[in-house]
């Protein structure tokens, strides 16, 4: 971005942001669902679930980390359709402002909006019995990890935020994102499922990441995972954009 795109950003960036603060239960709504789920995993049914000498509030966290993030964005999505409605963006178009901007906006605050519930999520599981003897490299890595799949998921959300028709459509696509996690090796080792669900949660992106965020936290070696989570994050983001900076140009044009 240049200077002219940060500053008029920024600005935008304070408007949705005073959003949030005056509407502070959206996020205490986004980290309810990720909090319940980690309750009724860990004490109802983690006794049965073998994940080896680990705690399985370790073992479950990074999954619960993601699907934080993966309800959060709806409300991105949301945001974005009320402002298309309200016929905000013509206004802007009025004025001389960086068009990519306004959505950039929109992400920004998406960021800072969910990394808030992951830290709440997170404290929840320090309190739950959580630990981790991490360094500051591991600490920054798993940081990085979780900005770029927030960063891919919430391009994503723009694009129903552009498209949908009701406000229930732009949020209702991250329901399928919240389910992926399920198919994953957040909540129980792959080696556990059927042949066919274990290839598909060995071969998808959330498996990769909650792997190098679990080996990360556990001060194990991370092996090829970070680098195929970092390649679907990055891929994810890059497609996600492009496609969302397409139908903005041609919904402004």
């Amino acid at each position: 971005m240049t200077t002219y795109h940060l500053d008029d950003t920024s600005v935008l960036l304070g408007r949705s942001l005073r959003h949030i603060t005056r509407s502070m239960d959206t996020i205490i709504t986004t980290t309810i669902m990720p909090i319940a789920f980690m309750l009724l995993f860990v004490y109802v049914f983690g006794g049965a679930i073998d994940t080896g000498t680990e705690s399985y509030v370790d073992y479950l966290l990074p999954g619960i980390l993601i699907i934080t993030i993966a309800s959060g964005i709806s409300y991105t999505a949301f945001r974005l359709f009320l402002d298309m409605q309200s016929g905000i963006f013509e206004r802007f178009q009025s004025m001389p402002i960086a068009r990519s901007s306004v959505l950039w906006a929109h992400v920004l605050t998406s960021l800072v909006a969910n990394l808030i519930s992951v830290v709440v999520v997170f404290l929840v599981a320090v309190a739950m019995g959580f630990r981790t003897g991490a360094n500051i490299g591991a600490w920054l890595a798993v940081a990085g990890i979780l900005v770029l799949f927030t960063l891919a998921l919430t391009w994503i959300a723009v694009i129903p935020g552009l498209t949908a028709k009701s406000a229930d459509g732009a949020s209702a696509f991250s329901y399928p994102l919240i389910f992926l996690p399920f198919v994953s090796s957040a909540f129980v080792p792959t080696d556990s499922m059927p042949a066919p669900v274990r290839a598909f949660a060995e071969n998808q992106p959330v498996t990769s990441i909650v792997n190098s965020i679990r080996a990360l936290f556990a001060e194990q070696p991370v092996g090829t995972d970070i680098w195929i989570a970092l390649g679907w994050c990055v891929a994810i983001l890059v497609v996600a954009y492009a496609v969302a900076m397409a139908i903005y140009r041609r919904k402004i044009s």
